[in-house]
């Protein structure tokens, strides 16, 4: 086994406790749907997260040709992977017990916490290229970074309903073009 084979099982394991979160939080909202006021807002970002997940195990494969790891170099990815599934963990309920539970709510209460670890991911991100490649990324990839980033500094700091909606959308459309244009094919 080569050492990519090796530290990829670790953060496919992460990567896989986080499409369960999302997946289970998905379907205990589902199971519960009789207690639970149900917003879009969350369910969307939940769905662009699976994505996000899915693109991230994609995008991994492209590791398999560095040979130079390095303690650093891998907590690094660790830690993009792990500030994921902290993403997939705030943004729907936990647990719905008897009472019901409004996910508009529960979206504002940690909408903070879920666009603070979307910021740590990309600034994870950029190092983690910084470091593995000795440069930034490059063009369109470094722009879809400054562009999340803004969208999700702006996200923690504005709260009105109708902003967030926007950077739901607009956040939904940037991650879709992104996987289109930098990652149709595997690499």
């Amino acid at each position: 086994m080569d050492a990519f084979g090796y530290l990829s099982v670790l953060l496919s394991i992460i990567i896989g406790l986080g499409v369960t979160q999302l997946l289970t939080a998905i379907g205990r909202v589902i199971r519960h749907r009789d207690r639970v006021r149900v917003d879009w807002l969350p369910l969307l970002w939940a769905v662009v997260l699976l994505v996000v997940f899915v693109q991230v195990w994609w995008s991994m494969f492209g590791l398999r040709l560095q040979r130079d790891w390095t303690f650093g170099s891998f907590l690094l990815i660790l830690g993009q992977t792990s500030s994921l599934y902290l993403m997939a963990a705030v943004l729907l309920p936990e647990q719905i017990d008897a009472e019901s539970i409004d996910l508009a709510a529960h979206y504002d209460r940690q909408r903070r916490w879920f666009f603070g670890f979307l910021v740590s991911t990309l600034v994870i991100s950029l190092a983690k290229d910084r470091v593995m490649n000795g440069r930034w990324p490059s063009g369109l990839n470094f722009g879809f970074h400054m562009l999340v980033l803004a969208l999700s500094l702006s996200a923690i700091f504005i709260r009105q309903r109708r902003y967030q909606e926007f950077a739901g959308i607009v956040g939904a459309a940037i991650f879709a073009t992104y996987i289109v244009v930098l990652f149709p094919r595997l690499q």
